[in-house]
């Protein structure tokens, strides 16, 4: 199961399908549907969303388009912008109008995740990431505001999705790259650890499981995420230098595991027999005793061939099956 699979790696398997046909008809165990946000033209390639970001849809940040320019600039007083800012309406139902028509479509037949954000990554994206980091040192009060008004109005879609119908929830925020967290672990548990387990609750309340993602080298914030209840940890990056078998002993008596084959180098440019073998070695480090989905170590992005896509798939089949056999 993918956080995200590019439409052009489904064109390349199954050409001219629709992408629910896809999920339905290939051998994977379930789909993960984000919000649709609404936007609005102002240059080619460049669109501002509901929330004000201006984006570029040339270049991809991760599965979004990339924002561009921050909409409360360094010269304007946050606290003042807050008095007259509004978002955009939870209710509008075209923003959960994909995952509709997915859990219409798949209910029973393919687990079904709402991706989700919470408290950090549309905050710094309408502030500016530099500075809203600088806010949690001089504008604590507003870092905190703008925190919950983003987590309150994506929680109003969790419970919508909730109400729709899926099978588990992902907050999709990443706190860390490659050389580690991009603020300390203090900061960190008081602007978005409170926000992220207000998420958590809801999922849990209804039921569902709560599965985290983060990119990046996150071993020194491990425990932490397991203290807010999460029951499932995503993507547990190699190129990171996260080991999914030293994750797996440190807290896989605590949550599931979902990872890891290599996006960023092996599936985009090995070949199948190297797609396989890594696969091979993630299912001997992670799956013993269960709680482990295989997966990319982020998404199937639109640089991956189609057959080491396949060869993941394949032999995730034919090696992952109980009892272990490898």
């Amino acid at each position: 199961m993918e956080l995200s699979i590019d439409p052009a790696v489904i064109e390349r398997i199954m050409p001219g399908v629709h992408w629910l046909d896809f999920y339905e008809n290939y051998d994977i165990d379930g789909i993960s549907v984000m919000y649709d946000l609404q936007y609005e033209d102002v240059a080619p390639n460049v669109k501002r969303d509901c929330f004000g970001i201006l984006r570029n849809f040339k270049e991809m940040h991760g599965m979004f388009p990339t924002p561009i320019e921050p909409v409360i600039k360094a010269d304007i007083d946050p606290m003042e912008f807050l008095k007259s800012f509004e978002m955009p309406n939870p209710k509008d139902p075209r923003i959960l109008a994909p995952l509709k028509e997915a859990v219409e479509r798949l209910k029973g037949k393919k687990a079904v995740a709402f991706i989700m954000h919470s408290s950090l990554i549309y905050p710094a994206w309408l502030r500016g990431f530099d500075n809203y980091l600088m806010d949690y040192y001089t504008n604590p009060e507003f870092a905190f505001e703008l925190a919950n008004i983003f987590t309150d109005w994506f929680v109003d879609l969790e419970k919508q999705a909730i109400d729709i119908g899926v099978d588990l929830i992902v907050d999709g925020e990443d706190y860390s790259g490659k050389q580690g967290l991009w603020m300390s672990e203090e900061h960190l548990k008081e602007f978005v650890m409170p926000g992220l387990k207000k998420a958590i609750k809801v999922a849990q309340d209804a039921g569902l499981p709560f599965v985290k993602h983060c990119d990046g080298g996150i071993y020194p914030i491990l425990n932490l995420l397991v203290e807010q209840g999460i029951d499932c940890l995503n993507p547990i990056e190699p190129a990171a230098g996260m080991d999914i078998g030293e994750v797996k002993e440190l807290i896989g008596d605590k949550v599931a595991l979902w990872g890891n084959i290599d996006c960023s180098h092996l599936l985009s440019f090995g070949k199948p027999e190297d797609v396989e073998k890594a696969t091979i070695e993630c299912i001997r480090a992670a799956s013993p005793g269960g709680g482990h989905i295989i997966s990319s170590s982020n998404t199937i992005h639109e640089l991956v061939p189609a057959k080491n896509f396949m060869a993941m798939v394949e032999t995730t089949r034919k090696y992952g099956n109980y009892p272990l056999n490898l």
